[in-house]
């Protein structure tokens, strides 16, 4: 596949106008989940897992880690027995952690390849039941990573012989899922602004890295899915925007909301080496809330939900293309 790098179209594919929203009082929603039932489970900063339900209920999953220490969950999966993985985005160490909806937790892995979880961005079990760990960087802080000449961002795999580093030096990785043809890893690397994936093979070995497109001024890749046609939909923190990534690599602007002003100070930061989290903690959107991921839901997965770093609830439109379930669709 050869890489290639965005032409957006003149106007967004999906009006603003047509987004609808769900959910209320959420903290932090970054990670979004759906499922067959009508489900929505977003990670919250209030120390767990929200559930929002299709009558529009909700209950709060929360716990505190050992020594009181808050959960900070930042990517979430959702488990066959109705538990959830959480990677924990602590401030000086992280690790991934079992939480029940009793308010049971207990880690899964903190440790591996000899050295302590830095706060850790994702988590992912695949099909097969194995357990995809993300580590965005190693520096401290972590915005001293926000910049597209750092790529000590890894790739953790869990599974029946244990823990272990399979993929290294990354531009910031971020969401990774396996694709629906279980044949490679996609992962977005934010701060390299690439979408690339790795050939999965025996023992869960990455090789292959390569690729898919790389990403024009303003996007910086953060969530992404697949839908049912082979394509890849990635949403951009900062811009708030939602690109189709097709199977040749191409790219359709899907959505975008943001302030041109704050962009260009964003961007310029960016390419200065200067960005710094506060850039990241402004929304500049309209109604869109720095969106960071994206679920396919409803009867038809054709409504996709928006998780977000910055607002209390989740957008959501109707898509042109249905989502291709995802390993929890059924659970």
């Amino acid at each position: 596949m050869v890489a290639t790098e965005a032409k957006a179209p003149a106007a967004p594919a999906i009006a603003l106008q047509s987004l609808r929203f769900v959910g209320h009082g959420l903290n932090r929603p970054e990670c979004v989940l759906a499922t067959a039932r009508g489900d929505l489970f977003t990670a919250d900063w209030r120390g767990g897992v929200a559930h929002t339900r299709g009558d529009g209920t909700q209950t709060l999953y929360s716990a505190r880690l050992p020594g009181d220490r808050p959960l900070r969950p930042n990517g979430i999966a959702l488990r066959a027995d109705g538990s959830f993985l959480l990677a924990d985005l602590g401030e000086e160490l992280g690790g991934v952690f079992v939480l029940d909806r009793n308010g049971g937790v207990r880690p899964l892995l903190q440790r591996v390849d000899g050295i302590d979880l830095p706060p850790t961005n994702f988590v992912h079990e695949d099909v097969l039941g194995r357990v995809w760990i993300t580590v965005s960087t190693r520096l401290r802080p972590r915005a001293a990573a926000y910049r597209g000449d750092v790529a000590d961002g890894f790739i953790v795999l869990l599974d029946g012989r244990g823990a272990r580093i399979v993929a290294d030096g990354l531009g910031y990785t971020n969401e990774a899922l396996v694709d629906p043809g279980g044949h490679w890893l996609y992962v977005n690397e934010t701060f390299g602004r690439r979408l690339t994936r790795f050939r999965l093979g025996a023992g869960g070995a990455l090789a292959g890295r390569e690729a898919v497109t790389t990403f024009g001024p303003g996007t910086f890749p953060d969530g992404l899915t697949f839908d049912a046609e082979g394509g890849v939909w990635i949403t951009s923190i900062v811009s708030n925007r939602v690109i189709r990534v097709g199977p040749d690599g191409s790219q359709q602007l899907m959505i975008e909301d943001c302030d041109p002003v704050h962009l260009e100070r964003c961007e310029r930061a960016f390419v200065g080496g200067e960005m710094d989290r506060p850039d990241l903690d402004t929304c500049g959107g309209r109604v869109l809330r720095n969106i960071s991921s994206l679920a396919f839901g409803g009867s038809d997965l054709r409504t996709a939900f928006l998780g977000c770093l910055l607002g209390d609830r989740l957008a959501c439109f109707r898509a042109p293309v249905a989502g291709h379930p995802p390993p929890h669709w059924n659970h």
